[in-house]
Protein backbone atom coordinates (compact mmCIF):
# COMPACT_ATOMS: atom_id res chain seq x y z
CA UNK A 1 0.00 0.00 0.00
CA UNK A 2 2.90 2.72 1.03
CA UNK A 3 6.65 2.37 0.87
CA UNK A 4 6.08 2.78 4.83
CA UNK A 5 5.12 -0.66 4.68
CA UNK A 6 9.14 -1.65 4.05
CA UNK A 7 10.76 -4.78 2.91
CA UNK A 8 12.13 -6.73 5.96
CA UNK A 9 14.08 -4.10 8.50
CA UNK A 10 16.52 -5.51 11.14
CA UNK A 11 15.83 -4.37 14.84
CA UNK A 12 18.80 -3.61 15.88
CA UNK A 13 19.76 -5.54 18.49
CA UNK A 14 16.77 -8.24 18.82
CA UNK A 15 15.34 -9.81 15.39
CA UNK A 16 12.61 -12.57 14.25
CA UNK A 17 13.57 -16.27 13.49
CA UNK A 18 13.80 -16.21 9.66
CA UNK A 19 11.96 -18.41 7.45
CA UNK A 20 14.16 -21.00 7.82
CA UNK A 21 14.72 -21.06 11.27
CA UNK A 22 10.63 -21.11 12.12
CA UNK A 23 10.31 -23.66 9.37
CA UNK A 24 7.79 -26.70 10.48
CA UNK A 25 5.54 -29.34 9.34
CA UNK A 26 2.54 -26.45 9.51
CA UNK A 27 4.54 -24.05 7.67
CA UNK A 28 3.07 -22.50 4.87
CA UNK A 29 4.25 -23.49 1.52
CA UNK A 30 3.64 -21.79 -1.79
CA UNK A 31 2.09 -24.98 -3.07
CA UNK A 32 -0.67 -24.63 -0.55
CA UNK A 33 -3.59 -22.16 -0.77
CA UNK A 34 -3.61 -19.51 1.74
CA UNK A 35 -6.62 -20.85 3.56
CA UNK A 36 -4.79 -24.14 3.95
CA UNK A 37 -1.98 -21.98 5.35
CA UNK A 38 -4.12 -20.13 7.48
CA UNK A 39 -5.54 -23.52 8.87
CA UNK A 40 -1.78 -24.92 9.03
CA UNK A 41 -0.61 -21.89 11.10
CA UNK A 42 -3.54 -21.15 13.36
CA UNK A 43 -2.44 -24.19 15.93
CA UNK A 44 0.77 -22.26 16.59
CA UNK A 45 -0.82 -18.85 16.81
CA UNK A 46 -3.05 -20.12 19.14
CA UNK A 47 -0.13 -21.61 21.37
CA UNK A 48 1.04 -18.16 21.80
CA UNK A 49 -2.20 -16.18 22.48
CA UNK A 50 -2.85 -18.70 25.11
CA UNK A 51 0.21 -17.72 27.75
CA UNK A 52 -1.14 -14.13 27.48
CA UNK A 53 0.44 -11.21 25.73
CA UNK A 54 2.50 -9.80 28.59
CA UNK A 55 5.87 -11.51 27.63
CA UNK A 56 5.41 -9.34 24.66
CA UNK A 57 6.46 -6.35 26.03
CA UNK A 58 9.42 -4.99 28.26
CA UNK A 59 8.82 -2.98 31.01
CA UNK A 60 7.71 0.73 30.64
CA UNK A 61 10.37 3.20 30.49
CA UNK A 62 9.94 6.32 32.59
CA UNK A 63 12.49 8.62 30.07
CA UNK A 64 12.90 9.75 26.92
CA UNK A 65 15.62 6.90 24.89
CA UNK A 66 16.64 10.22 22.79
CA UNK A 67 17.75 12.82 25.09
CA UNK A 68 17.02 11.30 28.99
CA UNK A 69 14.23 13.45 29.81
CA UNK A 70 11.53 11.82 32.01
CA UNK A 71 8.66 14.64 30.87
CA UNK A 72 6.96 11.92 28.93
CA UNK A 73 3.20 12.34 27.40
CA UNK A 74 1.14 10.01 25.68
CA UNK A 75 0.51 10.78 22.09
CA UNK A 76 -1.25 7.47 20.41
CA UNK A 77 -2.69 4.54 21.83
CA UNK A 78 -3.72 2.17 19.05
CA UNK A 79 -4.16 -1.40 17.76
CA UNK A 80 -2.34 -3.77 15.03
CA UNK A 81 -4.03 -1.95 12.00
CA UNK A 82 -2.62 -4.11 9.31
CA UNK A 83 -2.19 -7.52 10.64
CA UNK A 84 -5.07 -7.08 13.22
CA UNK A 85 -2.99 -9.56 15.68
CA UNK A 86 -4.54 -9.09 19.11
CA UNK A 87 -2.79 -6.28 21.21
CA UNK A 88 -2.74 -2.51 22.43
CA UNK A 89 0.27 0.14 21.75
CA UNK A 90 1.19 2.78 23.08
CA UNK A 91 3.44 5.88 21.37
CA UNK A 92 4.66 8.46 24.04
CA UNK A 93 6.42 11.96 23.32
CA UNK A 94 9.04 13.58 24.80
CA UNK A 95 8.17 16.97 25.78
CA UNK A 96 11.23 18.14 25.67
CA UNK A 97 13.33 16.83 22.39
CA UNK A 98 9.64 15.70 20.70
CA UNK A 99 11.15 12.33 20.32
CA UNK A 100 7.81 10.02 20.09
CA UNK A 101 8.83 6.33 20.89
CA UNK A 102 6.76 2.91 21.76
CA UNK A 103 6.44 2.56 25.51
CA UNK A 104 6.22 -0.19 26.51
CA UNK A 105 8.36 -1.05 23.34
CA UNK A 106 7.81 -5.04 22.23
CA UNK A 107 10.44 -7.55 23.94
CA UNK A 108 11.96 -9.71 21.39
CA UNK A 109 9.67 -12.43 21.54
CA UNK A 110 7.16 -9.58 20.43
CA UNK A 111 9.11 -8.49 17.94
CA UNK A 112 8.99 -12.64 16.28
CA UNK A 113 5.27 -12.93 16.71
CA UNK A 114 4.02 -9.28 15.58
CA UNK A 115 6.83 -9.53 12.64
CA UNK A 116 5.89 -13.31 11.85
CA UNK A 117 3.92 -13.30 8.79
CA UNK A 118 4.31 -9.57 7.34
CA UNK A 119 7.22 -9.84 4.86
CA UNK A 120 7.48 -13.58 4.57
CA UNK A 121 4.60 -16.48 4.68
CA UNK A 122 1.14 -15.15 4.75
CA UNK A 123 2.25 -11.71 3.61
CA UNK A 124 5.31 -12.41 1.38
CA UNK A 125 3.47 -12.11 -1.98
CA UNK A 126 1.21 -9.49 -1.07
CA UNK A 127 4.17 -7.34 -0.56
CA UNK A 128 6.69 -8.57 -2.63
CA UNK A 129 4.73 -7.10 -5.02
CA UNK A 130 4.31 -4.11 -3.78
CA UNK A 131 8.29 -3.81 -3.58
CA UNK A 132 9.24 -4.80 -6.66
CA UNK A 133 6.83 -2.11 -8.33
CA UNK A 134 8.45 1.08 -6.60
CA UNK A 135 11.21 1.21 -9.38
CA UNK A 136 10.42 5.35 -9.84
CA UNK A 137 10.54 5.72 -5.80
CA UNK A 138 14.07 3.45 -5.31
CA UNK A 139 15.16 5.72 -8.50
CA UNK A 140 14.48 9.00 -7.35
CA UNK A 141 16.27 7.81 -3.90
CA UNK A 142 19.34 6.87 -5.93
CA UNK A 143 18.94 10.55 -8.09
CA UNK A 144 19.07 12.70 -4.57
CA UNK A 145 22.57 11.63 -4.34
CA UNK A 146 23.87 12.59 -7.50
CA UNK A 147 24.33 16.55 -6.90
CA UNK A 148 27.19 15.53 -4.37
CA UNK A 149 28.28 11.97 -5.16
CA UNK A 150 27.84 11.16 -8.77
CA UNK A 151 29.99 8.36 -8.84
CA UNK A 152 30.37 6.19 -5.49
CA UNK A 153 32.64 2.96 -5.61
CA UNK A 154 30.70 1.13 -2.56
CA UNK A 155 27.41 1.26 -1.39
CA UNK A 156 25.71 -0.57 1.83
CA UNK A 157 22.17 -0.57 1.71
CA UNK A 158 21.17 -1.49 5.55
CA UNK A 159 17.87 -2.63 5.95
CA UNK A 160 17.90 -4.12 2.30
CA UNK A 161 15.17 -6.42 2.36
CA UNK A 162 15.60 -8.48 -0.82
CA UNK A 163 17.28 -6.22 -2.17
CA UNK A 164 14.94 -4.32 -4.47
CA UNK A 165 16.16 -0.83 -4.07
CA UNK A 166 19.62 -2.06 -5.18
CA UNK A 167 18.88 -3.21 -7.99
CA UNK A 168 17.01 -0.01 -9.66
CA UNK A 169 20.04 2.13 -8.26
CA UNK A 170 22.57 0.24 -10.28
CA UNK A 171 20.50 2.09 -13.06
CA UNK A 172 21.35 5.09 -11.84
CA UNK A 173 24.81 4.49 -10.46
CA UNK A 174 25.94 1.97 -13.48
CA UNK A 175 29.63 2.16 -11.74
CA UNK A 176 28.54 1.56 -8.14
CA UNK A 177 29.07 -1.77 -6.28
CA UNK A 178 25.92 -2.25 -4.40
CA UNK A 179 25.91 -4.84 -0.87
CA UNK A 180 22.75 -5.07 1.14
CA UNK A 181 22.51 -6.03 4.85
CA UNK A 182 19.49 -7.15 6.62
CA UNK A 183 18.60 -9.26 10.06
CA UNK A 184 16.75 -11.36 7.35
CA UNK A 185 17.64 -13.99 5.02
CA UNK A 186 16.63 -11.29 2.33
CA UNK A 187 20.11 -10.13 2.15
CA UNK A 188 20.83 -13.72 0.93
CA UNK A 189 18.26 -14.18 -1.41
CA UNK A 190 18.98 -10.73 -3.10
CA UNK A 191 22.46 -11.94 -3.46
CA UNK A 192 21.57 -14.88 -4.73
CA UNK A 193 19.21 -13.02 -7.21
CA UNK A 194 21.69 -10.98 -8.47
CA UNK A 195 20.29 -7.60 -6.91
CA UNK A 196 23.03 -6.78 -4.59
CA UNK A 197 27.21 -7.52 -4.82
CA UNK A 198 26.60 -9.29 -1.38
CA UNK A 199 24.16 -10.01 0.79
CA UNK A 200 25.26 -9.27 4.59
CA UNK A 201 22.88 -10.94 7.46
CA UNK A 202 23.00 -9.97 11.26
CA UNK A 203 23.14 -6.75 13.11
CA UNK A 204 24.37 -3.84 11.68
CA UNK A 205 26.22 -2.91 14.95
CA UNK A 206 27.73 -5.99 15.25
CA UNK A 207 29.14 -5.82 11.80
CA UNK A 208 30.22 -2.33 11.22
CA UNK A 209 33.62 -3.49 12.45
CA UNK A 210 34.17 -5.65 10.08
CA UNK A 211 33.45 -3.43 7.28
CA UNK A 212 34.80 -0.38 8.92
CA UNK A 213 36.00 2.78 6.34
CA UNK A 214 34.97 0.27 3.43
CA UNK A 215 31.96 2.20 1.89
CA UNK A 216 31.29 5.42 -0.01
CA UNK A 217 27.69 5.15 0.88
CA UNK A 218 25.28 3.99 3.38
CA UNK A 219 21.64 4.25 2.94
CA UNK A 220 18.48 3.80 5.42
CA UNK A 221 15.66 3.92 3.98
CA UNK A 222 12.75 3.23 6.39
CA UNK A 223 14.97 1.38 8.61
CA UNK A 224 15.82 3.65 11.77
CA UNK A 225 12.50 3.63 13.03
CA UNK A 226 12.67 -0.43 13.27
CA UNK A 227 15.84 -0.41 15.25
CA UNK A 228 16.03 -0.97 19.09
CA UNK A 229 18.35 1.47 19.54
CA UNK A 230 18.86 3.97 16.61
CA UNK A 231 21.99 5.84 18.45
CA UNK A 232 23.80 2.43 17.86
CA UNK A 233 22.69 2.14 14.17
CA UNK A 234 24.11 5.54 13.29
CA UNK A 235 26.95 5.36 15.24
CA UNK A 236 27.98 1.78 13.11
CA UNK A 237 27.39 3.99 9.83
CA UNK A 238 29.35 6.58 10.76
CA UNK A 239 32.41 4.04 11.47
CA UNK A 240 31.76 1.85 7.93
CA UNK A 241 31.82 5.35 5.99
CA UNK A 242 35.39 6.48 4.57
CA UNK A 243 35.79 9.68 5.13
CA UNK A 244 33.91 12.45 2.59
CA UNK A 245 31.65 9.41 2.10
CA UNK A 246 28.07 9.91 2.74
CA UNK A 247 24.87 8.43 4.72
CA UNK A 248 21.68 8.63 3.14
CA UNK A 249 18.71 8.24 5.66
CA UNK A 250 14.67 8.59 5.03
CA UNK A 251 12.13 7.83 7.57
CA UNK A 252 8.56 8.39 8.32
CA UNK A 253 8.28 12.80 9.68
CA UNK A 254 6.20 12.73 13.48
CA UNK A 255 5.86 16.39 12.46
CA UNK A 256 3.63 15.81 9.54
CA UNK A 257 0.28 17.50 9.81
CA UNK A 258 -1.44 14.61 8.91
CA UNK A 259 0.01 12.54 12.13
CA UNK A 260 -2.11 14.83 14.10
CA UNK A 261 -5.78 15.12 11.37
CA UNK A 262 -5.09 11.37 10.74
CA UNK A 263 -4.53 9.95 14.41
CA UNK A 264 -4.34 6.28 14.86
CA UNK A 265 -5.44 5.95 10.93
CA UNK A 266 -1.75 7.64 9.52
CA UNK A 267 0.36 4.37 8.43
CA UNK A 268 3.79 5.88 9.00
CA UNK A 269 2.62 5.22 12.65
CA UNK A 270 3.11 1.57 11.66
CA UNK A 271 2.43 0.05 15.22
CA UNK A 272 3.85 -1.93 16.47
CA UNK A 273 6.51 -1.99 13.94
CA UNK A 274 8.09 1.16 14.03
CA UNK A 275 9.68 1.80 17.34
CA UNK A 276 11.03 5.08 17.53
CA UNK A 277 9.90 8.05 15.60
CA UNK A 278 13.00 11.15 15.25
CA UNK A 279 11.71 14.62 14.80
CA UNK A 280 14.16 16.24 11.57
CA UNK A 281 15.93 18.26 14.11
CA UNK A 282 16.87 15.62 16.62
CA UNK A 283 18.51 13.68 13.78
CA UNK A 284 20.38 16.34 12.36
CA UNK A 285 21.98 17.09 16.12
CA UNK A 286 22.81 13.70 16.31
CA UNK A 287 24.68 13.17 13.21
CA UNK A 288 26.64 16.58 13.93
CA UNK A 289 27.54 15.32 17.21
CA UNK A 290 28.76 11.82 15.53
CA UNK A 291 31.18 13.44 12.89
CA UNK A 292 28.63 14.25 9.97
CA UNK A 293 27.81 17.15 8.02
CA UNK A 294 24.39 17.32 6.65
CA UNK A 295 24.56 19.37 3.32
CA UNK A 296 20.54 17.78 1.92
CA UNK A 297 16.96 17.81 3.57
CA UNK A 298 13.91 16.73 1.50
CA UNK A 299 10.27 16.95 2.41
CA UNK A 300 8.66 16.97 -0.82
CA UNK A 301 10.66 14.24 -2.39
CA UNK A 302 9.86 11.72 0.00
CA UNK A 303 6.58 12.85 0.50
CA UNK A 304 4.60 8.82 -0.74
CA UNK A 305 0.94 10.49 -1.48
CA UNK A 306 -1.09 7.80 0.07
CA UNK A 307 -1.85 9.09 3.42
CA UNK A 308 -5.80 9.74 2.49
CA UNK A 309 -6.17 6.35 0.54
CA UNK A 310 -4.21 4.13 3.40
CA UNK A 311 -6.68 6.05 6.21
CA UNK A 312 -9.84 5.02 4.25
CA UNK A 313 -8.54 1.68 3.77
CA UNK A 314 -7.51 1.10 7.51
CA UNK A 315 -11.05 2.30 8.37
CA UNK A 316 -12.69 0.62 5.77
CA UNK A 317 -10.52 -2.58 6.99
CA UNK A 318 -11.17 -2.21 10.77
CA UNK A 319 -15.27 -1.95 10.49
CA UNK A 320 -15.29 -5.40 8.55
CA UNK A 321 -15.65 -8.59 9.75
CA UNK A 322 -12.15 -10.03 9.90
CA UNK A 323 -11.11 -12.36 7.13
CA UNK A 324 -9.24 -15.33 7.91
CA UNK A 325 -6.49 -15.28 10.36
CA UNK A 326 -4.77 -17.67 11.96
CA UNK A 327 -4.48 -15.59 14.87
CA UNK A 328 -8.32 -15.79 15.49
CA UNK A 329 -9.58 -19.02 17.37
CA UNK A 330 -11.91 -19.96 14.42
CA UNK A 331 -12.39 -18.90 10.44
CA UNK A 332 -15.20 -16.01 10.08
CA UNK A 333 -18.65 -17.24 8.92
CA UNK A 334 -20.21 -17.30 5.32
CA UNK A 335 -22.30 -14.22 7.09
CA UNK A 336 -19.35 -12.42 8.08
CA UNK A 337 -17.50 -13.22 4.88
CA UNK A 338 -20.82 -11.51 2.97
CA UNK A 339 -20.13 -8.83 4.94
CA UNK A 340 -16.66 -8.03 4.48
CA UNK A 341 -17.27 -8.22 1.00
CA UNK A 342 -20.13 -6.14 0.77
CA UNK A 343 -17.95 -3.44 3.07
CA UNK A 344 -15.25 -3.61 1.10
CA UNK A 345 -17.29 -3.18 -2.55
CA UNK A 346 -19.08 -0.16 -0.74
CA UNK A 347 -16.20 1.46 0.38
CA UNK A 348 -14.46 1.56 -3.45
CA UNK A 349 -16.40 5.29 -4.19
CA UNK A 350 -14.08 6.54 -0.51
CA UNK A 351 -11.21 5.01 -2.11
CA UNK A 352 -11.41 6.33 -5.47
CA UNK A 353 -11.47 9.46 -3.79
CA UNK A 354 -8.68 9.37 -1.33
CA UNK A 355 -6.68 8.74 -4.18
CA UNK A 356 -7.32 11.59 -6.45
CA UNK A 357 -6.90 13.71 -3.26
CA UNK A 358 -3.78 12.07 -2.19
CA UNK A 359 -2.12 12.33 -6.38
CA UNK A 360 -3.47 15.65 -7.88
CA UNK A 361 -3.62 17.84 -5.05
CA UNK A 362 -2.35 17.30 -1.71
CA UNK A 363 1.04 15.45 -3.27
CA UNK A 364 1.88 19.12 -5.22
CA UNK A 365 1.64 21.01 -1.46
CA UNK A 366 2.47 18.24 0.98
CA UNK A 367 5.54 20.18 2.17
CA UNK A 368 3.50 23.87 1.57
CA UNK A 369 1.11 22.33 3.85
CA UNK A 370 3.39 20.40 6.29
CA UNK A 371 1.96 17.17 4.99
CA UNK A 372 5.27 15.55 4.01
CA UNK A 373 4.80 12.42 5.69
CA UNK A 374 8.69 11.76 5.28
CA UNK A 375 12.24 13.20 5.22
CA UNK A 376 15.23 12.51 4.15
CA UNK A 377 18.83 13.72 4.99
CA UNK A 378 22.30 13.52 3.04
CA UNK A 379 25.12 13.88 5.33
CA UNK A 380 28.81 14.06 4.76
CA UNK A 381 31.22 11.55 6.84
CA UNK A 382 33.73 14.74 7.95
Amino acid sequence: MSDEVQEPRGTGGERAPSRAEQATDSEPTPSRSRAEQVAALRPRYQADLASGLDRFFEARRADCPWCGSARLKTRLRTTDLLQHKPGRFVLDRCQDCRHTFQNPRLSAEGLEFYYRDFYDGLGEKQLGNTFGGRTAMYRQRAESLLPFAAAPKNWLDVGTGHGHFCESARTVHPGTTFDGLDFTDGAELAERAGRVERGYRGSFPDLAPELAGHYDVVSMFHYLEHSTEPARELAAAHRVIRPGGHLLIEVPDPDSRYARLLGRWWLPWLQPQHLHLVPVENLRRRLTDLGFTVVAEQHAEPHDPVDLLAATWLAIDAAAPREDLPWLPKPPNRRQRTLRTAMAIAGVPFLILATLLDRFVVKRLSHRLGLSNAYRLLARRD
